[in-house]
């Protein structure tokens, strides 16, 4: 970036710099969740056994950054499920389980999902920049990110946000949840040969 010096070269640099912050971050942030590649990471299957990301990928993945306490999460779930049984060995779901103090496996096996699960990940979430849950991507089989829940325009979701902020968390996450379920399945749709 070139800075310009006028007759008043620190206001002149200041106002470039203001705009620089301005504008700058939100299309680089906006370009770099579309399609990206995350950082690698290797954790815990619930067998104990090593899961390492993105060497042991097999084909398209959803990627869930998760809490048991989470109503979107509750909400979300059995869509990313109906997902797996429509699409059957042709993709898989890693639920890894963040700022949690419950028994994540129980909520899995209670409601019968078919669900990678990786525990101990919030090391993993801070790296992938995931601030809460539910934490949403679709990974193509080399693991580059081509969906980010959090790139959903918020207009497109069908809530005007005076009636959203009038809702409690569990009605505005069952609202919200199929709707991330079909945007996922048109990315995954996409991924398809």
């Amino acid at each position: 970036m070139h800075i310009l010096v006028a007759r008043n070269g620190a206001v002149l640099t200041s106002l470039v710099l203001a705009l620089c912050l301005c504008v700058g971050p939100s299309s680089v942030e906006a370009q770099s969740n579309h399609d990206w590649q995350p950082p690698a990471f290797t954790l815990r299957q619930s067998d104990g056994s090593e899961f390492r990301y993105p060497a042991d990928l097999s084909g398209p993945t959803i990627v869930l950054f998760w809490a048991t306490w989470c109503p979107y999460c509750k909400a979300l779930m059995p869509h990313l499920q109906s997902i797996l049984d429509e699409y059957p060995g042709q993709v898989r779901v890693l639920a890894l389980s963040i700022r949690d103090d419950g028994d994540p496996a129980a909520v899995l096996a209670e409601y019968g999902f078919d669900f990678t699960l990786l525990t101990a990940a919030d090391a993993v979430a801070e790296a992938w920049g995931v601030k809460g849950t539910p934490g949403l991507f679709l990974a193509d089989a080399g693991g580059r990110v081509v969906f980010d829940r959090l790139r959903i325009p918020a207009a497109a979701q069908g809530s005007s946000p005076p009636a959203e902020a009038a809702m409690k968390h569990y009605q505005k996450a069952a609202r919200n949840a199929p709707y991330w379920a079909a945007q996922l399945r048109l990315a995954l749709d996409e991924l398809q040969p």
